[in-house]
């Protein structure tokens, strides 16, 4: 009777899936593929001999089999990838080193893919290393409990994704990547720890290292590195508009002439290879010029309801090993928004970060869904009645 009794209550037990989740994401998706082809098909036609879908086909079979990996994970118990943890640490570190084999991939003066061999897929390793960092980080914060709380344990969490952070910036010429992956560990670090004057000294002195940054950039009067030119262009864009800061500017001018409805889908004039990279990274000002600052805040409002509906699902998630991966998850995501929409907005200096779900990327998308299906296995595994 006993064993029946148990059997009944497990049987009435219900367990939650957020359909909500899965909705948003899926819009992204489609939002994403409708842009990609909006914004590239002009470029699309100059380069790959009239085929003005080509990109948006090439994101399309990634997006398919990046649902294909996010269903399959979200149907394992996410406690399955925990024993994998330090393997994935050194895989990531692997895969940065393997862009300096022949398989990798220069494109723009940088090595930063590298293909696979057989199916000639590109893969970006960075995706890789924030995918690997989150769910180590998720088994330190679970493994150290209340020492996360100390001074060493606040230094040992910050110095894990530091070796994987200094291989994505110095060897594939990545800084923007190298950025997020330690902020994806701070947010983390600062999530579980409830001492917050650490992260109060920590921010302090990084403004004051951007400052000294900005100032010496300043002194420079365009001069210097690459990246101090950069900092040049963000403060006086059109003192350098030939050179550093011509994607700003051009970028500026999509944003300003589409209003506030835009002018119309398809319509947009600075992809007509005015707009460097119009597909990828600055797909946002493609997104303001055509369908104006009404379709740029519904695409932030869509971004908001994403983070919000994955905090719920961290709240109510059954232990805090979920919760930590589904707080990764939403630093990944809300970090890389952030910093896009900042950079075309020239609110930051210009880097490369691609916008989630919408840019042109095979690898971010596919990795993207990788993490959103272990959002959805966390969120399966919530209980919502027990009889």
């Amino acid at each position: 009777m006993a064993g029946k009794s148990r059997r009944r209550r497990k049987e009435q037990t219900e367990y939650f899936f957020d359909y909500s989740l899965l909705f948003i994401v899926l819009f992204l998706l489609g939002f994403g593929l409708v842009m990609i082809y909006s914004a590239s098909s002009y470029s699309a036609v100059v380069d790959y001999d009239g085929d003005a879908g080509h990109f948006m086909k090439r994101q399309l079979l990634a997006i398919i089999i990046g649902l294909v990996m996010m269903i399959i994970v979200a149907n394992i118990d996410y406690h399955f990838w925990e024993r994998f943890a330090v393997l994935g640490y050194i895989v990531s570190a692997g895969a940065i080193l393997m862009v300096l084999t022949p398989l990798g991939i220069e494109s723009h003066k940088a090595r930063r893919w590298f293909r696979i061999p057989g199916i000639g897929l590109q893969v970006q390793p960075a995706e890789i290393a924030k995918l690997c960092m989150i769910l180590l980080l998720a088994v330190m914060v679970c493994k150290m409990g209340k020492g996360i709380r100390s001074m060493k344990g606040f230094l040992i969490m910050v110095c894990i994704p530091a070796p994987i952070a200094v291989m994505i910036w110095q060897i594939t010429d990545n800084l923007s990547s190298a950025l997020i992956v330690m902020a994806i560990a701070i947010l983390m670090v600062f999530v579980a720890s409830p001492d917050y004057k650490k992260f109060v000294i920590m921010a302090l002195i990084v403004i004051a290292v951007a400052a000294i940054v900005v100032f010496y950039a300043m002194q420079t009067e365009g001069q210097g590195s690459f990246r101090l030119r950069r900092i040049n262009a963000w403060l006086n864009p059109e003192s350098q508009s030939q050179d550093t800061g011509f994607q700003t500017l051009q970028g500026l001018y999509a944003i300003g002439s589409g209003g506030i409805w835009g002018k119309g889908l398809g319509q947009s004039m600075q992809k007509l290879k005015f707009l460097p990279e119009s597909q990828n990274d600055m797909i946002f000002s493609i997104i303001c010029e055509e369908l104006g600052l009404f379709g740029a805040i519904a695409v932030i409002v869509m971004f908001i309801m994403l983070i919000w509906r994955m905090m719920v699902i961290a709240n109510n998630a059954s232990d805090l090993f979920g919760a930590m991966l589904v707080v990764g998850v939403i630093g990944h995501i809300a970090v890389q928004a952030i910093l896009n929409i900042a950079v075309v907005t020239n609110t930051i200096p210009n880097t490369g970060i691609s916008l989630p779900f919408i840019s042109y990327g095979g690898s971010s998308v596919m990795f993207l869904l990788v993490e959103i299906g272990l959002v959805l296995s966390v969120a399966k595994r919530i209980q919502l009645r027990e009889m």
